[in-house]
């Protein structure tokens, strides 16, 4: 099966099995790009998918792992980050650092790694569902696992 699967999403099976991350990448039959299909096509709530959305953080990268249910509060984060001006990635900017889609963009895997926030919410389900590379895959984790995994910090975003 691997030899059918996107190149990035064997990039991220390489980096959860490197890391010793214990969820499988599941590949679904139609594409996943946003936290309310996602949950749909797994049968969970919105709440636990982690939206993976890059941010262009006074132009670095930031990753905020966001639950499906939030809406990202750019003013907050900014702060968080110490950046002065933080606002949504263009899809180039999201490749160049990542290497993934918008709609697909996983918390690893990426060329180098990047600052990442995980949002505090996401601990409320013991199962958290993340892209893998692609929009047509997702794997599942914890909030615990996505810490240690990521080298994120944790934050409320919303």
């Amino acid at each position: 099966m691997a030899e059918k699967l996107h190149p990035n999403v064997i990039r991220v099976q390489e980096a959860l099995r490197a890391l010793e991350a214990t969820g499988e990448v599941v590949v679904l039959d139609e594409a996943a790009p946003t936290a309310a299909t996602a949950a749909a096509r797994l049968g969970c709530e919105v709440g636990a998918i982690a939206n993976s959305l890059i941010f262009d953080a006074d132009g670095a990268p930031l990753l905020v792992l966001t639950s499906g249910a939030h809406r990202v509060d750019t003013d907050l984060i900014a702060r968080v980050a110490g950046a002065a001006k933080v606002r949504r990635a263009t899809p180039e900017f999201v490749r160049e650092h990542t290497g993934q889609p918008i709609g697909g963009v996983a918390p690893v895997g990426h060329p180098a790694p990047v600052r990442t926030l995980v949002d505090t919410w996401l601990s409320k389900h013991d199962v958290v569902w993340a892209a893998a590379g692609h929009p047509h895959t997702v794997f599942p984790t914890s909030y615990e696992e996505l810490l240690r995994i990521t080298g994120g910090t944790a934050t409320d975003v919303a």
